[in-house]
């Protein structure tokens, strides 16, 4: 008789398929929102803007690196903007200018969520 071979567990997605043991692994501002804990509402409410401007900002497919950094910073992560090519370690892009690294340092919050 031959053996049965056991098959391992699948390992958790986040729900778009990657494997969250991947350090790289794909998600949505939304999981990243729920991951931190945090409502719609909250954040709205931290970021100064209506609960609606959270949900279409979720749902948005493109946006200015600011506001993508500044909704990460709300929910207590820092934005990394990696560029990845074959046969080279990835590379973090330095794309913040001297004022907003300035802002940073002396605790101040740059301008809110753009409107694009």
């Amino acid at each position: 008789m031959a053996k049965k071979h056991k098959e391992s567990p699948a390992a958790p997605t986040n729900g778009n398929g990657a494997t969250l043991a991947d350090p790289m692994a794909l998600t949505t501002l939304k999981d990243l929102r729920k991951r931190a804990g945090q409502t719609q509402e909250e954040l709205a409410a931290a970021l100064g803007v209506g609960q609606d401007t959270i949900s279409r900002l979720e749902k948005r497919s493109d946006m200015l690196l600011s506001t993508l950094r500044h909704y990460v910073e709300s929910i207590g992560g820092e934005l990394a903007l990696v560029a990845s090519f074959p046969d080279q370690p990835p590379l973090i892009i330095d794309y913040r200018d001297e004022k907003q690294l300035e802002q940073k340092k002396r605790g101040r919050k740059p301008a809110g969520l753009d409107s694009h």
